[in-house]
């Protein structure tokens, strides 16, 4: 089998300026910080669909350890659990632990013999430096907003087989979406694959992702004889700077749509030994041989249609060289079981630049030309009220996935911060007194509200105002030491403000929670 030059580095991507050249208007995320959001899409939502943890419990990891702590304190191995991810992961701080839950192991994060389980970044993101992350024998398992980086298989240090995300050994239902994968080289340099799936993996869809700077895009099927994998769906993901394996396919079916590949060196989709892809609206630049059979004689084939090719070159035909190009024609037919939208192939670029990739606040595309934010699955990442304290509000707190703005801020916080569900991050004004609103696309009914000060600051709000932001009306007021959960009128707007107008100390304001009562 032929293996892949090199990757060259040295002629990275250009910043993405199509926005402006095609006239699509993107509306870009105000904050990084993101919590799980949105149901899986592709193939992950057949077989019984792919919830990950929904319905169970929420922790917070700041190391690998803790991560691996958090899956082996479940009651059994399949309890549902959200893990929400900050800061970096790295070798130091990723140590085995052991339990009758869990199978981990030190210097890779170890989803192995497990299901039901959401692990996401959250705040100000979470990194994966040198540490892969391996699925194996495991089902129902989302991976969101987190970065990979720098797997090695050969050097130091070693993780995963030199994979960013690899999965292998009766692998179903998962979902990866919007994450950073990527790489400093190829097998040369001691790197392997972004996103493998070999020895029976299937169901599993890659979306939103960056995969870049790497010699390996990722496969599905270690060789041609491996054939138990497929029903893999790739949409709205970045490939930029690779050298061949966007992705490999041996065998199985898989469904690539509205991808942007800019600067694929040697190959790119390399349907083989029977595999058969359905290649929708994707956009091809300054890329080779983006599609076809190549370094074997065992062929697969492809469904083609919508796909731009911008200055994109293909090489002759030979005994183990079948390029689909110059002038791609379908020659097999693919059923798709599920529905999905498709962005026009024109506005790909634009649309995978403002929504490929971690700490892109989770926006997605609405299937026209526009990105938007999903509506955020009302559990496992809503910060949950304690329901034996009458005080708090209950139900799903409608400021996760709103919008923010205030009329100031302090330096080191964000209007963002209050709608993170992160109780460590905060807004707070520029001065003893300001006001922070939360705001929807459409209007809302709002009846509660919940002001929950950081950490160190409680009590510090005196007076306060909660103000109807599409009118200016007043809905209620009050003074004392600080504000906490506050019942208004229950009116339908698109933006609720919450004013200081006398304080104690620095207010500092870490949720600003709503409620529909």
């Amino acid at each position: 089998m032929r293996r892949p030059v090199a990757l060259r580095l040295n002629a990275a991507l250009a910043t993405l300026a199509v926005a402006a050249a095609t006239g699509v208007v993107l509306s870009m995320p105000e904050a990084a910080s993101a919590a799980a959001t949105g149901s899986a899409t592709g193939y992950a939502t057949q077989n019984g669909g792919t919830t990950g943890g929904a319905g169970g419990t929420t922790v917070r990891a700041t190391t690998g350890t803790a991560i691996h702590t958090a899956l082996c304190n479940r009651a059994s191995s399949s309890t549902p659990i959200t893990i929400q991810v900050e800061g970096t992961i790295n070798h130091g701080n990723t140590a085995k632990v052991s339990g009758n839950s869990c199978n981990t192991a030190a210097g890779v994060i170890e989803l192995k013999q497990i299901s039901n389980v959401t692990l996401v970044g959250v705040g100000s993101g979470a990194v994966f430096d040198q540490l892969g992350i391996h699925i194996r024998e495991s089902s129902n398992i989302i991976i969101q907003n987190v970065t990979v980086k720098n797997v090695k298989k050969s050097g130091s240090p070693t993780s995963n087989g030199g994979d960013a995300i690899g999965m292998e050994s009766d692998v179903r239902n998962v979902w990866v979406d919007h994450t950073t994968l990527e790489a400093s080289g190829g097998e040369s340099e001691g790197y392997d694959g972004l996103f493998d799936m070999k020895d029976n993996t299937q169901y599993v869809t890659l979306s939103y992702s960056t995969l870049r700077n790497s010699g390996r895009g990722g496969l599905v099927g270690s060789s041609e004889t491996e054939l138990s994998n497929g029903y893999i769906t790739y949409h709205h993901n970045l490939y930029e700077n690779i050298d061949s394996r966007a992705p490999l396919l041996r065998g199985g079916i898989a469904h690539i749509y509205n991808n942007y590949y800019v600067k694929l060196n040697e190959s790119g989709i390399n349907s083989r030994a029977g595999a058969r892809a359905k290649v929708d609206n994707n956009y091809f630049k300054n890329s080779k041989d983006v599609l076809g059979t190549f370094y074997t004689d065992a062929a697969g084939y492809w469904q083609v249609s919508g796909n731009t090719f911008d200055n994109v070159t293909w090489s002759a035909k030979g005994s183990e060289n079948n390029p689909a190009g110059p002038d791609p024609k379908s020659n097999t037919t693919v059923s798709i079981p599920y529905s999905y939208s498709l962005d026009n192939a024109s506005c790909v670029p634009a649309i995978v630049g403002a929504t490929a990739g971690a700490n892109k606040g989770l926006k997605v595309s609405d299937g026209s030309c526009s990105p938007t934010t999903p509506t955020p699955t009302p559990d496992p990442t809503d910060p949950t009220p304690d329901p034996t304290d009458p005080t708090q509000p209950g139900g799903t707190n409608l400021s996760i996935g709103a919008g923010s703005d205030g009329s100031s801020k302090a330096s080191g916080s964000s209007y963002g911060n209050v709608r993170d569900g992160d109780m460590s991050t905060f807004w707070s004004p520029a001065g003893s007194t300001g006001s922070i609103s939360i705001k929807w696309g459409t209007a809302t009914s709002v009846s509660k509200v919940n002001i929950r000060e950081a950490s160190g600051s409680t009590g510090a709000i005196g007076a306060w105002k909660v103000v109807n932001g599409d009118t200016g009306a007043v809905l209620t007021s009050g003074t004392g030491t600080g504000a906490g959960a506050i019942t208004v009128p229950k009116t339908s707007l698109k933006k609720i403000t919450f004013e200081i107008t006398g304080s104690s100390g620095t207010p500092k304001v870490a949720e600003f929670e709503t409620y529909a009562g």
